[in-house]
């Protein structure tokens, strides 16, 4: 079992950035390291999509082309935490933003595969 709790979105200006945070408690018999860990998001009225991934041990990443060269995932094991750095954020990039946990590489960027989410971020930026 694992619960995700995000923080760190808000309204920004286009050019701005913003660093979301997850963290995530472990039941016991697991450790942070056990799960991949995604960033996905969903914009009204369309599908939740995958932004970043990052496995377990922290040496692979994936990012969706649009954010390519913007956005970076990392993660914290001593935290317990995975962080989503998005710089120079685009009105398009608006949407709520989901953490997601998954035992599996190629789950954890499909929202069906996807283990464990969290509550969801608002991230608005303003044109």
């Amino acid at each position: 079992q694992v619960q995700l709790v995000e923080s760190g979105g808000g309204l920004v200006q286009a050019g701005g950035s913003l660093r979301l945070n997850c963290a995530a408690s472990v039941a016991s018999g697991r450790t942070f390291s056990s799960y991949h860990m995604g960033w996905f998001r969903q914009a009204p009225g369309k599908e939740r999509d995958a932004v970043a991934a990052i496995s377990g041990s922290g040496t692979s990443t994936y990012y969706a082309d649009s954010v390519k060269g913007r956005f970076t995932i990392s993660r914290d094991k001593t935290k317990n935490t995975v962080y989503l750095q998005m710089n120079s954020l685009k009105p398009e990039d608006t949407a709520v933003y989901y953490c997601a946990a998954a035992t599996g590489w190629g789950s954890i960027v499909h929202p069906l595969l996807v283990d464990y989410w969290g509550q969801g971020t608002q991230v608005t930026v303003s044109s």
